[in-house]
C-alpha cells in the first residue's frame, strides 16, 4: 500500500487510523500525519480516503479526484429507504424491448460497489443477450429436467415440472420468462467467492428498478448450472469458475402500486450479562 497524505490539509484527528480494518495506518505521536505500517497488506477498501473529512488522504491506485463526495442532500430517509425496499418487486413479466448496452452497464457499474469479503472482488459477469440465445439456454433447462424426473422424482415434484413442461409446449418459456438479458455472476470457487456473487447481483435486482428496469433470480438456471453438462458447457465460464446466481433483466410489461404485506422474520434476543 502506497498511502499519500497532503501534511498541510491533515488534522491529524486519527480517524483514517480507526477506519482501516486491517489496522495498516499508523501515527506515532499526537503531531504526526498518518502514515503506513511496515509490512502493511492493503485491501484497497478506501476506508482511509473515505473517512478523511479534509481530503488529505490518497492512496496509489485510489485519487482523490476519483472519490466524489457523498452529497448530503441525495440522503434518503427511513420513510423512503422503507418504501424504496418495501416496493420492490421480483418482475416475471417482461416486453420483448431490449436493453440497450449503455442501460446495461449503468446497473452493472452499481453491482461494483456491492461489499466483497475482504474486498476480493472475485466476481465477473456473464451477460446473455437476445431472445434466442436466451430460449436456448431455458431448452437446456429444460432437458436438464427431463432428466431430473426419472432419477430424482421428489425433485421434479418440488420443481413442478409437469407445469413448467405445459407452458413450454406452449410455446412459453417459465425458465427465463422471456426476459431480454440473462445476467450470470460466477467467480472461482473458495472464500467468500459465492456470497460475493449474490451480493452483486442483489445490488442490480434493487437498483434495476430506478433504471425503469424489472429484474428476478433465475433459480432454474442456477440449480441446472450445477449438474447440466450441456448448460455448463454453453456457459463457457473460465477454468474453475462457478456460476453462483443468475438474473433474469428486461423491461417490465406491469407496474405494481401497491406494496403486499410480508411477515417480518423470527428473531430471538440474545443479552450477556
Amino acid at each position: 500500500m502506497l498511502l499519500s497524505v497532503d501534511a498541510e490539509k491533515c488534522n491529524r484527528d486519527g480517524k483514517c487510523v480507526e477506519a482501516c480494518g486491517r489496522h495498516n495506518i499508523e501515527m506515532n505521536d499526537q503531531d504526526a500525519v498518518p502514515t503506513s505500517v511496515a509490512g502493511a497488506e492493503c485491501s484497497n477498501c478506501g476506508h482511509c480516503v473515505a473517512v478523511c473529512p479534509t481530503g488529505a488522504l490518497s492512496l496509489d491506485n485510489m485519487k482523490l479526484e476519483d472519490c466524489p463526495d457523498i452529497r448530503r442532500d441525495l440522503m434518503v430517509s427511513v420513510e423512503q429507504t422503507k418504501q424504496f425496499l418495501r416496493s420492490r418487486r421480483s418482475i416475471r413479466s417482461y416486453s420483448d424491448k431490449p436493453v440497450g448496452r449503455e442501460k446495461l452497464n449503468e446497473l452493472i457499474q452499481i453491482a461494483g460497489y456491492a461489499p466483497s469479503g475482504h474486498n476480493a472482488r472475485p466476481v465477473q459477469l456473464l451477460v446473455i443477450e437476445g431472445s434466442k440465445a436466451i430460449r436456448s439456454l431455458s431448452s437446456l433447462v429444460i432437458d436438464w429436467m427431463r432428466l431430473v424426473i426419472k432419477d430424482y422424482p421428489d425433485l421434479a415434484e418440488r420443481f413442478g415440472t409437469d407445469r413448467l413442461f405445459r407452458l413450454w409446449s406452449k410455446g412459453e418459456d417459465p425458465i427465463c420468462r422471456d426476459a431480454s438479458h440473462l445476467i450470470i455472476a460466477h467467480a472461482k470457487s473458495g472464500g467468500m467467492a459465492r456470497e460475493d456473487c449474490i451480493l452483486a447481483l442483489s445490488y442490480m435486482e434493487l437498483a434495476a428498478g430506478s433504471l425503469g428496469l424489472g429484474a428476478t433470480w433465475a433459480g432454474y438456471v442456477m440449480v441446472a448450472a450445477r449438474s447440466s453438462p450441456p448448460l455448463i458447457d454453453t456457459m463457457n465460464l473460465p477454468e474453475g469458475h462457478e456460476c453462483y446466481g443468475a438474473l433474469m433483466v428486461g423491461y417490465p410489461t406491469l407496474n405494481f402500486v401497491r406494496m403486499p404485506l410480508r411477515n417480518p422474520p423470527p428473531v430471538t434476543w440474545y443479552t450477556s450479562e
